[in-house]
This record gives structure tokens, sequence and C-alpha cells, in this order.
């Protein structure tokens, strides 16, 4: 079988050698096992259920949610001169049903499917007599209320893979945490799956935070990354920060789009194709924009507001670069953003009380069919919910617990609402309170997730491929964060710094309460200090802290050192800031585990009190005076491996870190490490010819 799928892969495809990844998972799949795959954004997921679908029998069911992403494929699966269609709300009924019958004669080997249309038991019915040889799940990242964009149609899959006869099923994703794997295993009920996680890493993008004070601060920002890149996504939180940037950028002369969820299904998909046949050059749009979108050579994804989740801005951002040449992300972050997302967390989340007087309404007005015609927007207004989104969020909860169902209403662009026959009150209503509450609980910690990134000062892609569970990933050496001098001073503990890290994070866990949730804070990083220093305020004495076994342990670091210490800790992961009405310290799993010694990790040590601080000289620890022939030959190399790795000349040493090496001349890694702005990652890639060169001086 593998020589058949290699031959397939020449013929039918046209390539020579399968991309990484991509070859185990074919040889699982056509080895019939299920199988659940996480392969990062143009890694090449098509093809893992495309070249099995013409070596395996029967025909091969791609479940996609947008019809876009189904068009470009089947268009280019057709090219190639594969048997291919796709079935979903843009035909008639008697176009759906002749394409069941072409595939029950065995016409197609791939026929693509929307989720929605298992919504119908007659579509259902009509495709138990086609034999499934794989039912291939797109974007199943979808189909788990703990991942970041959950839709309840891929909640039917499950039934629906049953009613097929339980066929071969392989889910695809391009992210997905554990929590959110295990819940796609068992929704869809795989059997003995094989799991291949390919990696997250997209070394091709540069991932960039800037903080802005203001709107206009945000459009000075993205004009210059529009100047500088020119093709791209820009993506807003809503429909109104939508239509103004997409005005602004129009007035500035560019050629773009708006897309957002307010357009008709029409609308959308004219807008989409606007963008991919490369009719335009920007985006503008919610972020319903992108999945599956087919434009390899979008340079940059700028994202006008904090997402709601490290899954959804990975997974956007991830959408720059496809064709694996160099490009930019980057976030404008203003803290006061994250409103949007909490109006949204809430809408998401309704609680138990809004969703019974929903279904009490629509009790009340529902006909002698049991319908109700009312818009979301009619029904938040007779039950006084000021977030719409809540009453979705509510209709939803209620359909997947058997009490109703939706429907499109005929000639209108509304769905209505059709109770179930064993219609209760709502006092009987079998709603999971405590899985409600665990849901939001997940939603918020997401948030803020997101928002420890925002404020983090480590390697942007390791945070996020740590927060995806890899372990140990190395730093990118392209983010904002390792460009900076800050980002590449960063170095693991000596064994005494190490100790006094374990005494400091000690003294947070001795100030903190510890639940089965983990850690609580309940004092400020102040107030820890204080108690580490041995203060005898009247603030310590009053609460006997001073009584804590770890009172005065850090006393000789002093003061200054250990603030800064907490910040390099905050940006290392190791302490989080619970916000609220006091900013309260806490452990993070990491940090529980360094507090331990059980885990590696590297900080921005203090300059100050008590480290064994670098000295920044050379081997002997002699400085030569400036040389400016010397210091040009320096910035002549810097600016050669800038434009060979496609960065910044400060991207690779700023003109601070080329003077300090022009003066300390070292000829070892060692020595050229204790130069502010050389760090292991920068090291590794840049310096030997700055090394080379100081050899032949020597």
């Amino acid at each position: 079988m593998p020589d058949l799928a290699r031959e397939t892969l020449r013929e039918a495809f046209g390539f020579e050698e399968f991309l990484d990844g991509q070859a185990g998972i074919v040889e699982e799949i056509l080895a019939s096992r299920d199988g659940l795959v996480v392969m990062p954004t143009g890694g090449g997921k098509s093809l893992c259920y495309q070249l099995p679908a013409l070596c395996l029998g029967g025909v091969t069911v791609v479940v996609s949610p947008l019809i876009a992403l189904m068009k470009d494929q089947v268009d280019a699966l057709m090219e190639k001169g594969v048997a291919a269609t796709l079935i979903n709300s843009s035909l008639s009924h008697s176009e759906q049903r002749e394409r069941i019958e072409r595939m029950l004669r065995g016409d197609y080997k791939l026929v693509y499917v929307a989720p929605e249309r298992f919504r119908s038991e007659g579509f259902v019915a009509a495709m138990r007599e086609v034999k499934v040889g794989l039912l291939a799940i797109d974007e199943a990242h979808c189909l788990s209320q703990w991942g970041h964009d959950f839709r309840p149609d891929y909640l039917r899959l499950g039934k629906a893979r049953k009613a097929l006869g339980s066929p071969q099923c392989v889910a695809f994703t391009a992210t997905a945490t554990e929590v959110v794997r295990q819940d796609i295993v068992s929704v869809l009920e795989l059997e003995d799956p094989f799991q291949k996680v390919t990696g997250f890493a997209r070394a091709n993008l540069s991932f960039n935070i800037t903080p802005v004070e203001t709107k206009a601060a945000k459009f000075r920002r993205t004009r210059e990354i529009l100047e500088e890149h020119r093709t791209g996504i820009i993506y807003c939180a809503t429909r109104k920060r939508v239509e103004e940037v997409s005005e602004t950028l129009n007035n500035w002369g560019v050629k773009c789009i708006g897309y957002h969820g307010g357009m008709t299904e029409e609308e959308r998909e004219e807008t989409q194709d606007r963008f991919i046949q490369r009719e335009v050059d920007v985006a503008v749009a919610t972020n319903a924009f992108g999945m599956g979108i087919d434009r390899a050579d979008v340079r940059f994804v700028i994202h006008f507001e904090v997402p709601g989740s490290i899954e959804a801005y990975y997974q956007e951002a991830g959408r720059a670069g496809r064709d694996g040449e160099a490009a930019h992300c980057e976030l404008l972050w203003n803290y006061a953003d994250t409103r949007t997302q909490e109006f949204f967390l809430e809408g998401a989340n309704p609680g138990h009380g809004t969703i019974c007087q929903v279904y009490e309404h629509l009790r009340e007005e529902a006909d002698d069919q049991r319908e109700v015609h009312s818009s979301i927007e009619e029904i938040a207004g007779a039950v006084e919910v000021k977030n719409g989104m809540a009453v979705s969020s509510s209709l939803a909860i209620l359909g997947r617990a058997g009490c109703l169902e939706r429907f499109d209403v005929p000639g209108q662009r509304r769905r209505g609402t059709r109770l179930s026959q064993s219609a209760m009150n709502s006092g009987e209503l079998e709603i999971d309170r405590d899985a409600l509450e665990e849901k939001e609980r997940r939603d918020r910690k997401k948030l803020q997730a997101m928002v420890s990134l925002c404020y983090g000062a480590a390697c942007r892609q390791q945070a996020i491929l740590e927060y995806f569970g890899e372990e140990e990933p190395g730093e990118c050496g392209n983010c904002d964060v390792c460009r900076s001098d800050y980002g590449t001073d960063r170095r693991a503990p000596t064994e005494s710094e190490d100790l006094v890290v374990r005494k400091a994070l000690s003294g947070v866990a001795r100030m903190s309460r510890r639940t089965g949730k983990g850690w609580e804070g309940i004092f400020g990083r102040g107030r820890i200090v204080q108690m580490l220093t041995g203060s005898k305020s009247q603030e310590i004495l009053r609460v006997r802290l001073h009584e804590l076994s770890t009172y005065g342990l850090l006393k000789d670091q002093g003061t200054a050192y250990l603030n800064e210490l907490f910040h390099s800790l905050h940006a290392a992961g190791l302490l989080v800031t619970q916000h609220g009405e006091f900013p309260l310290v806490t452990l993070t799993p990491k940090g529980e585990q360094a507090m331990k010694g059980e885990v590696r990790y590297s900080i921005v040590w203090p300059e100050s009190g008590g480290r064994n601080s670098r000295k920044g000289a050379g081997e002997e620890g002699e400085f030569h005076p400036l040389d400016p022939a010397l210091y040009a030959r320096l910035k002549e190399l810097r600016n050669n491996l800038s434009r060979e790795h496609r960065l910044p000349p400060y991207g690779v040493f700023s003109n601070k870190t080329l003077e300090a090496l022009a003066r300390i001349r070292p000829t070892t890694v060692e020595a050229a490490m204790t130069v502010k702005g050389v760090g292991a990652v920068k090291a590794e890639r840049f310096l030997a010819p700055f090394l080379d060169l100081f050899r032949e001086r020597s």
C-alpha cells in the first residue's frame, strides 16, 4: 500500500515527496485506523485525506464548515481529474438528491458536505445507502464545547457516523489543546485512534504584540504594516469595527473587502472569492473569515483587537505565510479591548435562569404546531436579556438537551424554533448546571491566558507552543520579544539563582490559598516582597505575616532586586496576577513545578541585588576603545545576515549590542553571551561570523 500511496502522490497530485508528517498519517489511514490529526495551517492536512480517498474503496465524505473552502478544494481536485463534488445549502433539494444518487452509483471519490446537512433526517437516511469508505472531519475543534469555535451542528456528527454504519473516521484540526483532543475522540467515538500532532510551530511567522494607547495609534501602526507588507488580513472583533477599518483603508486607496456575519451567505461567498481571486489586497473581517481560505501569499495578519483565546489567535494568525515565505503577525494590544471579549464570553455562557426564561417564553408563544417564528432580537426583548448572544446560546443549549430544534423559515432571513413533543415546565429541564459553570470557567481561563500572553515578555511562539502542550519548545528568534535586547538576555539560572527563585516562589505559595483548582492569591506583589525581605511594617505585623516560615528568607537580596525578579518571573510564566479589585499574585502550574525543582526555566535576571551578574567583559575582562573601522565591519556583517534571514537589522543584533561586541572583541561563544542582547538563540543563529572576525584580529 505505501507504494500505491507514493504512486498516487506523483500521478494524481504531481508531488515527488510528502511534506513533514504526511506520510505517517496517510499510512495510518490506509491501515484502516480511526485517527485524530493536529497539523498547523499550511502543513498539508487536505492531502492526508484526499490521497487515501483515491486508494480506498467507496466514497470519502469530508465534513467542512465553509462553502468557500469546499468550492476551492473541489475545483482544484476536478482540475487534477479527481471525481469530486459538494453538498451544501447552495444546492436545491433536487440537486442534492441527484448527487447522492451519483454517489450510490460510485461516480465520486470525494464529496464535501456541510455539517448542517446532518440536521436533516432525510439526508442522513439517504446517505445510509452510500458506501462510505472514509469519513474525514475537517476543522474538528468545532465539535468540542471546550474549543474556541464550538459549532452545535458538529455535535451531530457522532450520531451521524453511527447512522452511516460507523465507517472509518479521521478528524483534522490545526489547533487543539489536550482537553479538546479528548473531546473530539469522545464525541466521534473513535475506536483505538492513532493521534498525530505534527507540531504547532510556524517558523516563517514573526509574532508581534504592540501596546497601543488609542485607536488613532492603531490606525497609524496599521498603515505602517500595510506599506511594508501590502497583502493580508485585518481581524476586528465586531461588525462595526470592520466597517470603520475597511472604510478608512478605502480612503487610503487600499483595495480591500469587509466581511462579517451580518452579510448574507451569497454576499460572504462573493466577498471571499474577491480576496481569493486576488482582486483585492486586504480583507478586513471578523473571526468568521478565513477558515480554509486558500490564498498562500498573505504577508501579514493584524489583530485590531485582542481575540478571546490563544487558540483563536494562533489559528487566525496562522493564515499568514501559507506559501512558507516570511510573514508578519501583529496584535495591537489595549487592555480596554478585553471588554468586548467579556461581552462575547457572557453571551456564550448564559446562566441557568436565563435558559429557563427563554424556554418559558417559547412555550407561551408557541402555536398549534409548537413553532415560534420570533427573531433572536424579539426573544431577547421579551425576556429582557440585554445580550442577544445569550438567547442564541440558550437556544443551542436547549437544542442539545432535546427540548427544541431550529429550522429555516421559508422566504425569510431568519430561523424559527420548534419545541419537542414532550414540552415540559422549565423546572423540569435536564440542564447540567455544573457543565455550564465549568464551560464559563474554562472560557474565562482562555481569555486570561490571552491577556497573559500580551503582557508577557517571553518568546511569543514559545509561550504559544507551551500553551498547546509542547514540552520545552525553543525560542523562535523572530518575534518582537526575541528581537529585543530584553528577550535575548534570558538565560537559565545558576544553582544559587535557582535557590533564590525557589525561595521567592515558596513565599508566594505561603501567602496564597491552595484550592482544588490550583492556587488562589490573597496578597499582591508589594506585600509579598515586604514579607520576603523581613519588613516590620504595620501591614505585615497586623496580619501576622512575620510568623510565616518564609518571612525574611530573602532579606539579603533587597527590595529593588526582588521587585525586578518578580517582573521576570511573571514574564517567564511562573507567576500570574489575578486582575480584580486588587491585583493578587499566585503561582502558575509551571511556577509550582519550578518551586519544587521539577522544571527548567529561563528568565531575564535583575542587574541589582544579590545576583551573580555577568560583567559584560571578554575572557580577560578587557575593554577596548571603540574602533570605527571594526564597528563598520560588524554592521556590514549584521546587515548581510538580516538580508539572508529576511529580518530587520535589529532582529539580528542592535547597534548597542554591536558596540559592546566591538569593545569586548570576544573569541568564544561564552564570552560573547556576556553581552546584553546576545542570547542563546541569536548566538546559535548569528554569532559565528562575528567570532571569526574577532579571531582574525586577535
